[in-house]
């Protein structure tokens, strides 16, 4: 066997892989439940307007692809799992939101160069393993002057740290593959995106959750329906004291996190960080 085709074969067993995290649990309603108005945010910040040609990268059920074709927009929603698109068409035929879903690799998108107006991802691309491989497969597929649009959990923030939390009980990573919350770091992404943009913006916003009502709450939420959350878990099946770590690790994180300051129903209260980041594709 050839070392491209070793390569070749590790890749595609990784990407089953991660096709079959994001397939388990409910990552739908999460998205639905918990963070509805990032991809609103996200289509707004990148300015998609009425015939504009959009893909959404790595878009799940379509957070923020339903958005940006609700404002008029000709979008593809893509993703490796597409088990997450019949949630999405469902909620997208409720809306009245006309889109087009495609399976795709966000790291060889089936996309002709300089295809799309404007290319975006909302919590999306930042679980693509080879980064570079990713931002560059964003730039290829979008115009010269169009705009590419990304946001991404910080690795200071929430979820940045709970991934930190998680890491401890998870398998190793395979070689070369990057951790997500790195597309939440400015200089990283700007490092990936290099000369090829010009007029880079970007921002820290936060996110209100306050839907849980305990720390513990939070954590069977997460043990349930968040893909990465549940293969972690599957990983330390049959290790009693370190699921138990865990359990505790998770809910430590929220009770550190809560802010106090519940809607009246002494609900905990978290702020989630992400990095809100534009630019143009240089012509």
């Amino acid at each position: 066997m050839t070392m491209q085709n070793s390569v070749t074969e590790a890749d595609r067993a990784l990407k089953t892989k991660h096709r079959a995290m994001w397939a388990q649990g409910d990552y739908p309603s999460l998205a639905a439940e918990v963070i509805p108005e990032l991809g609103a945010v996200l289509v707004e910040a990148c300015g998609v307007r009425s015939g504009g040609r959009v893909l959404d990268v790595a878009a799940g059920s379509g957070n923020a692809a339903i958005p940006a074709a609700l404002a008029g927009a000709e979008v593809v929603a893509s993703d490796l799992t597409p088990e997450l698109f019949e949630a999405g068409r469902a909620v997208a035929e409720k809306q009245g939101a006309h889109l087009t879903w495609q399976e795709a690799d966000a790291e060889a998108l089936p996309f002709g160069d300089a295809e799309f107006d404007t290319v975006l991802s909302c919590v999306g691309v930042m679980f693509a393993p080879h980064h570079q491989q990713a931002a560059d497969e964003l730039v290829r597929v979008c115009r010269p002057g169009g705009t590419i649009g990304l946001l991404n959990w910080t690795p200071q923030g929430f979820i940045g740290r709970m991934f930190a939390a998680m890491k401890p009980y998870a398998p190793p990573p395979p070689p070369g593959a990057q951790p997500p919350p790195l597309w939440g770091d400015e200089d990283h992404v700007r490092a990936l995106l290099g000369d090829r943009v010009t007029d880079v913006r970007a921002e820290r916003r936060t996110v209100r959750v306050d839907r849980f009502g305990t720390p513990e709450a939070f954590r069977d939420y997460f043990k349930e329906r968040y893909g990465p959350t549940i293969s972690v878990y599957k990983n330390i099946a049959g290790e009693p004291e370190r699921a138990a770590a865990l359990d505790a690790a998770l809910v430590d994180l929220a009770r550190d996190g809560d802010l106090g300051t519940g809607s009246g129903s002494g609900g905990t209260v978290l702020e989630w960080e992400y990095l809100l980041l534009t630019a143009r594709r240089a012509g």
